[in-house]
């Protein structure tokens, strides 16, 4: 006699009639899962600062792309549509990558000289020099024998070049080349060292009476006379621009027609501003200036090529020149 076997005992509970009608219909056919959840927008981020947010929405918005600012402890972001982060983003990475290194960086100049009061002192002595001359009124021989007179540097006196540079008319004439002296001879010591400056500013000066002395002669004025430092201010301004023009060419990369024409212009600018007052020589303002742009030129040469402006031999050289130049340029005129 046989008997059926009992059904087999476990653990697992009996599935009920729906998942039994389930688990039939996975036997047959599949069953399609539900489809992800696609958020509508999304955020383009985190951006680190607000200007850059200003300038990526901009971007977004010539494109007709609307967006939104986004703020969460990440940072800022911009909240565009889903079927908009395509095009936004290669928007913003073509702006990315036609403003790579804009604005350019501005070359900082290194001075390679430290201050010093050397052209400080040399324009303070004119200021006492005038109370050993008298002002130009009072007819001393030192304007008789120091003035710069057309003729007379063009012919048998060319010292008075020099110690027309070193006479004023009063103490208002005096103290006004005393203060722009020193900004602008200080300034060109800063670049090209203390002595070098003083030679440089005194060979500006001088070549700006001799033009000026040629120009009068020219122009039938033989007995024009001038004096005063302001030939050598100018020249100063002019060596500034020069120098500046020659830091330029050798720092940038790209050489633009704005970086040649600033410092003439401002050079210009200063000779409107300084040197066009009813009693100003304006030829010995503007030949000085010229005569600058000259030296500075020079000198700008001669620094780069053969870097000897930086030995202290050199600076010790050029500015005991200078002042033996302007020493025997008296000690010629008083004999006289």
């Amino acid at each position: 006699m046989t008997f059926p076997l009992p059904p087999r005992l476990t653990d697992e509970p009996m599935p009920s009639e729906l998942e039994r009608e389930a688990l039939g219909a996975t036997e047959h056919e599949a069953v399609d899962p539900a489809p992800p959840f696609v958020p509508a927008f999304i955020t383009i981020g985190p951006i680190t600062s607000e200007r850059k947010l200003r300038e990526w929405a901009l971007v977004l918005q010539s494109m007709s792309i609307e967006c939104s600012v986004h703020h969460d402890p990440t940072g800022l972001g911009l909240v565009v549509r889903r079927e908009d982060e395509a095009s936004a983003r290669s928007g913003i990475a073509r702006y990315e990558a036609e403003n790579r290194g804009w604005p350019p960086r501005i070359a900082r100049e290194r001075l390679a000289h430290p201050r010093s009061l050397i052209m400080a002192a040399a324009f303070a002595a004119l200021a006492a020099f005038l109370m050993t001359t008298g002002p130009a009124s009072g007819g001393s021989r030192w304007f008789q024998r120091g003035a710069a007179v057309s003729a007379s540097v063009l012919s048998a006196e060319p010292w008075r070049a020099v110690t027309a540079l070193t006479l004023h008319a009063d103490a208002a004439h005096v103290m006004g080349n005393v203060i722009s002296g020193t900004i602008f001879g200080s300034a060109v010591g800063r670049r090209i060292g203390p002595g070098a400056a003083l030679f440089a500013v005194l060979a500006a000066g001088i070549g700006g009476n001799v033009a000026n002395a040629l120009f009068h002669q020219a122009m039938g004025q033989a007995s024009h006379a001038s004096i005063g430092a302001s030939t050598a201010v100018f020249g100063a301004v002019g060596i500034l621009a020069a120098t500046q023009l020659g830091m330029t060419r050798t720092t940038a990369r790209d050489r633009r027609v704005l970086d040649i024409v600033t410092p003439l212009v401002g050079g210009l600018a200063l000779l409107g501003a300084l040197g066009a007052s009813p009693t100003a020589d304006l030829g010995a303002h503007l030949f000085g200036l010229l005569a600058g742009l000259v030296v500075g030129g020079v000198a700008s040469w001669t620094k780069l090529r053969e870097r000897v402006f930086p030995r202290a031999v050199t600076q010790v050289m050029l500015g005991g020149s200078a002042l033996s130049i302007v020493l025997a340029s008296w000690q010629l005129a008083l004999r006289r």
